[in-house]
């Protein structure tokens, strides 16, 4: 490695030099794989869960938004909006959590390994699910999300998220909300499971100065006839070189040079929201019954509609790029919102939001940051993100009592402001090294 080269650019440059090899497909990588698709299905049911939950939870434990118009009972009507998502008892505490974490190079996971660290967190979501299982009250639930809210905490959003809440709105139609959170925990007991037959990342163990076990850990990934030397040696070389940066300050993040990054990060996210994202998710249900809809018949089809579009979200985004993608689908969006106002039109919204709004504001966010922040920066969106979620969510009910129309032309005029936005500030992303994206944001600047 050329040591005439900052450390910086030797993160960005280091593997170019990599040597042709075979790919090796192991039974220890797919599992891998599919522990990490666990620990996402495992999200993607805490987050779809409270749509097809809502009439039930309420109806059982004697709740209803017609206490709040008698004023009566309503500590229980704003407990009952928090725990229908993941609002401010879980989000806003989680994130700070996760703020704190991260800005503090992940001593935690450091000091104990991913495994275990994957681990605790699951274990936080199962005993969060057997909390509303077994659920008496209206604590229990709340306890319950909570726990299931740290255990979410370091979940990364991909796209079988969208996949598996759209697997929540369809089985809610078939079963109780007892038995639907005995569904929710199964992908979190399979990872349990999955955890203790996965070798600890490479990355961790050159981190933690373990760099004797590095190839060992890559050999149970990639198979014992597989050449790792090289790939060991660009892991531990990268993390020699991340280690030798100057030490960046969460503070730093608020410098001049970095404000561009931000704003499109953090303006993404809370437009994104505050375009009815979770707001619709969350209270599917109490939307359909208004509407004069049937609930089951209205979220099968709801569900129908997100997978293909948040499968064919996957490919138009390496096809036709970030912006478009973004731009067309918050139009889109924006139309079916404005047909939800007029007339409850409300899978054209769904549709538009599956293909393009859900998951694409994430990529572009782990695409503009420079390396240096991009854990920092990534926790400000993130925690933007959560917070808007939850002043989205927890207003829902209030305005949707107020004006049923009214509020899907609020959501319209969000969505629309997205295409302005990213029109303006976003670049593209696509096909393009980092160094490329930096070059063009300072010159958007």
């Amino acid at each position: 490695m050329d040591k005439s080269k900052p450390e910086s650019s030797k993160l960005l440059c280091g593997s170019s030099s990599k040597v042709e090899t075979r790919s090796h497909i192991t039974f220890v990588l797919l599992l891998s794989t599919f522990a990490a698709a666990c620990g996402s299905i495992a999200y993607g049911f805490a987050v779809g869960y409270s749509s097809p939950a809502e009439a039930g939870i309420m109806d059982d434990l004697g709740l209803s938004l017609a206490n709040q118009r008698e004023g009566k009972e309503v500590i229980r009507v704003v407990v009952i909006n928090e725990i229908n998502h993941d609002v401010f008892s879980i989000q806003f505490i989680t994130d700070t959590w996760r703020s704190h974490w991260c800005t503090n190079h992940g001593r935690v996971a450091e000091s104990v390994g991913r495994r275990v660290t994957m681990w605790l967190l699951e274990l936080c979501f199962i005993i969060g699910w057997l909390s509303i299982i077994f659920a008496k009250n209206i604590w229990w639930l709340n306890a319950g999300r909570l726990l299931m809210g740290i255990g979410a905490g370091l979940h990364c959003y991909v796209f079988t998220v969208s996949c598996a809440f759209s697997v929540m709105f369809f089985t809610g139609n078939f079963f109780t909300w007892r038995k639907l959170a005995v569904i929710g925990s199964i992908p979190c007991f399979i990872h349990v499971v999955c955890i203790f037959f996965i070798p600890e990342s490479p990355r961790s163990l050159a981190k933690v100065g373990n760099g004797n076990l590095v190839e060992a850990s890559l050999r149970c990934l990639r198979g014992d006839d597989y050449d790792v030397s090289q790939e060991a040696d660009e892991i531990k070389d990268y993390t020699e070189t991340s280690q030798k940066l100057t030490e960046f300050r969460f503070l730093d993040l608020f410098n001049l040079k970095y404000a561009h990054s931000l704003i499109v990060g953090v303006g993404l996210m809370l437009l994104v929201q505050f375009g009815g994202t979770d707001g619709i998710s969350s209270f599917a249900g109490s939307i359909f019954k208004a509407a004069g809809c049937s609930t089951g018949f209205a979220s099968t089809m709801m569900a129908m509609i997100q997978l293909p579009f948040a499968s064919s979200s996957i490919l138009l985004m390496d096809n036709i790029g970030r912006r478009p993608l973004l731009m067309v689908t918050a139009a889109g969006a924006c139309f079916g919102s404005f047909l939800v106002g007029l007339g409850f039109l409300f899978q054209v919204y769904s549709a538009f939001f599956s293909a393009g709004m859900g998951g694409t504001p994430w990529v572009i966010m782990s695409e503009i940051f420079p390396i240096n922040i991009k854990g920092q920066g990534g926790t400000l969106v993130t925690l933007a993100n959560w917070f808007s979620s939850w002043i989205v969510t927890y207003s829902f009910n209030f305005v949707f009592q107020w004006s049923s129309a009214g509020v899907f032309f609020v959501f319209a005029f969000f969505c629309a402001s997205i295409v302005l936005f990213v029109a303006k500030l976003v670049p593209e992303t696509k096909g393009r090294t980092l160094e490329e994206i930096q070059a063009s944001m300072i010159l958007l600047q």
